[in-house]
């Protein structure tokens, strides 16, 4: 095992992570909520949608933060913050 997977095993499932994987050609990044975790595969629940990661595909794992809190919305006519 890698120290990625090694963190991800011990991981508490709810924790915000960011999950880079192997793909053809390069790498992707997967950021979102730990789910599970099994001795083959994570899964990170995304804004887009649930993934499940194979193991042996990960190369960097790690805790981030919380998002940050929405911005207010501006609606037309509305001052601009100098």
């Amino acid at each position: 095992m890698n120290g990625a997977v090694d963190f991800l095993a011990g991981a508490e499932l709810g924790t915000r992570v960011v999950v880079r994987t192997r793909i053809p050609g390069g790498y992707t990044d997967a950021l979102g909520y730990l789910r599970s975790c099994d001795t083959t595969h994570c899964t990170v629940e995304t804004k887009r949608g649930t993934l499940q990661l194979a193991l042996a595909e990960v190369v960097a794992a790690k805790e981030v933060p919380p998002p940050p809190p929405p911005r207010p919305r501006r609606h037309v006519g509305d001052e601009p913050r100098p």
